[in-house]
């Protein structure tokens, strides 16, 4: 049990890491914003959310299947 508890501990924090790993800095004192439209920054990644989705539930019921026979 304590394995499982260090395992999800690392999880959660590699998925905070992950999850503000693109976080934009305050701008500075007097500084502007640069009007660059929605202020969000563009990720290559982005065109690609649903079909890495798709893929991901693809993945968790092929390997619930194949692993559900099995007793661990």
């Amino acid at each position: 049990m304590k394995t499982i508890n260090k395992l999800v501990s690392a999880f959660f924090l590699l998925a905070i890491t992950l999850i503000h790993a693109q976080s934009t800095p305050p701008n500075p004192i007097g500084g502007g914003s640069g009007g660059n439209g929605t202020g969000a920054p563009s990720s290559p990644i982005d065109m690609y959310v649903y079909g890495l989705g798709i893929i991901a539930v693809m993945f968790i019921a092929f390997f619930t299947k194949k692993y559900s026979g099995k007793k661990i």
